[in-house]
C-alpha cells in the first residue's frame, strides 16, 4: 500500500521541501500539501511591500504553479495533530490522514506578555500583514501635518525590525509623508549579540534615513495611543509595528511529540525527526538540534538549507534507509535599510562587513536565486530589480 507524506507549510521550509520531495520520492508516495495560505511567499523581503504594494507580484507565487500535477493542494489551517491515530484537523473539521508528516507551518509572533501589546500592534509574517502596514502608514500620513506628523513605532531592532523600519523610511521619502520613525530595541544595540562592525553600520544607515533609535530599555506596556518604555520613557503612536520575537503556532500545542515547554516549537533531531518517528519538523516550527548548545537559526537560509535533507529523509524512511544528518553552513548574514544594505561574514569573501552597491546586489542576487530555484529564471528575472 502507497504510503501518504503530508508536508504543512508554503513557507521556505515546506516549499523548498516539497519540491525536494517531488523530486526524490518518484511515485513511491501520495504527497498532500496543506497551508492555511495558497501562495509561498519570499518572506525575507516582504518588508518591500510596505513602501510598494505593487512588489508582492513578484515574491508571491500561487502553489498551483509551484506544485507538481501529482502533488494534492489543500489550503486549509491545521487545527490539530493526532500521532496517535495518524490525523490531522483542518479548521473546516475535515481530517487527512498521512503515514509521514513534515511540520513547517512555521511560527507566529512572541509578545512576551506585554500588557497591551498584542492588542494594539501589527505584525509582519504573511504578505497580508505587510499590505496592512502599507495601509495604515498610508492613513496616518494623509491625517497629518507637517507640524503634526505621524508618529510610527517599530518594536525589536532584529532583521525584520530594521528592515521594515527602512521600508516605512523609503515610503516616507517617496512620497513626502510627514512620518517620525522610532526603531525601539530593549537590548543596548541594533541587531542585538552581534558584531559590533555590522551594528555600527546598521545604526549609521538608519541615522541616515533619519530612524530615531531607542535602545537599552524594553517595552512595558501598550495602550491605544501610547508605548511605555522603560520606568519614564512614553512614545505617543499612530502606527506601532513589533517584529519582537516568534513562538510555535497553535497547532503545535496539539502534537503529541517533544517540545520548548515555553515556545511549543517542536524539538528535531539533526535528521529532523521528533520523537514520533513518523513526525518531522523544519523551519521556524522547529527546534533542530545542531552541534553546540544552540539549535539552528530561525532564518530563511537555513530553511532553504534543511528542506533539501528533509526531503530526502523522509523518502529514507520509506525505503528503511538510514537518515542523513545535517548541520547548518552559514553563509553570511544580508541586511537592507531602504534601498541600501549591509553584508556580513559572507562565506568565500575576504571583508567581514560591507555595504554600498556590493552588498545591495549580493542581497538581490540571493532573493533571485531562491525564486529562480522554486519557480524557475523569468520569475527571478522579473524580481530582481525590486528587491
Amino acid at each position: 500500500m502507497t504510503d501518504d507524506v503530508v508536508v504543512l507549510g508554503s513557507g521556505y521550509a515546506g516549499t523548498g521541501a516539497i519540491k525536494k520531495l517531488e523530486s526524490g520520492l518518484d511515485g513511491e508516495a501520495d504527497l498532500t500539501w496543506i497551508s492555511d495560505v495558497d501562495h509561498h511567499l519570499v518572506l525575507h523581503e516582504s518588508h518591500r511591500c510596505i513602501r510598494d504594494p505593487d512588489i508582492q507580484s513578484k515574491i508571491t507565487f500561487d502553489t498551483s504553479e509551484l506544485k507538481a500535477p501529482s502533488t494534492r493542494f489543500i489550503h486549509g489551517r491545521v487545527d490539530g495533530i493526532d500521532t496517535d491515530d495518524r490525523v490531522l484537523t483542518l479548521a473546516d473539521d475535515s481530517t487527512v490522514e498521512y503515514d509521514y508528516l513534515l511540520v513547517g507551518f512555521g511560527s507566529k509572533t512572541a509578545f512576551f506578555g506585554i500588557d497591551g501589546l498584542e492588542e494594539h500592534s501589527l505584525v509582519l509574517k504573511s504578505l497580508a500583514d505587510a499590505l496592512e502596514i502599507h495601509d495604515e502608514i498610508t492613513d496616518a500620513a494623509r491625517e497629518a501635518s507637517r507640524s503634526d506628523p505621524a508618529q510610527v513605532i517599530v518594536g525589536g531592532a532584529g532583521l525584520s525590525g530594521i528592515q521594515s523600519a527602512g521600508e516605512i523610511a523609503e515610503f516616507r521619502d517617496k512620497h513626502r509623508a510627514p512620518l517620525e520613525i522610532h526603531l525601539v530595541e530593549g537590548l543596548d544595540s541594533v541587531f542585538p549579540n552581534n558584531d559590533p562592525v555590522v551594528q555600527a553600520k546598521l545604526r549609521k544607515l538608519l541615522k541616515q534615513k533619519d530612524v530615531e533609535i531607542h535602545t537599552g530599555e524594553f517595552i512595558g506596556e501598550v495602550d491605544a495611543e501610547t508605548v511605555y518604555i522603560g520606568e519614564e520613557k512614553q512614545l505617543d503612536y499612530d502606527v506601532l509595528l513589533w517584529t519582537g520575537g516568534i513562538t510555535g503556532q497553535d497547532a503545535a500545542e496539539t502534537v503529541n511529540v517533544d517540545k520548548d515547554e515555553r515556545s511549543n516549537r517542536i524539538e528535531a533531531a539533526s535528521n529532523f525527526q521528533t520523537s514520533d518517528e513518523r513526525v518531522f519538523a523544519i523551519g521556524d516550527a522547529a527546534l533542530i538540534d545542531q552541534p553546540g548548545d544552540q539549535p539552528a537559526p530561525p532564518t530563511a537560509q537555513a530553511a532553504w538549507q534543511a528542506a533539501e535533507v528533509v526531503g530526502e529523509n523522509i523518502a529514507r524512511a520509506i525505503r528503511g534507509q538510514p537518515l542523513k544528518e545535517w548541520e547548518f553552513d552559514d553563509k553570511g548574514t544580508l541586511i537592507s535599510v531602504g534601498s541600501k544594505a549591509v553584508a556580513h561574514d559572507i562565506k568565500g569573501l575576504p571583508i567581514d562587513t560591507f555595504g554600498g552597491p556590493a552588498a545591495k546586489v549580493l542581497k538581490k542576487t540571493v532573493a533571485a536565486r531562491w525564486i529562480n530555484k522554486v519557480t524557475g529564471f523569468g520569475d527571478a528575472a522579473k524580481a530582481f530589480p525590486n528587491m
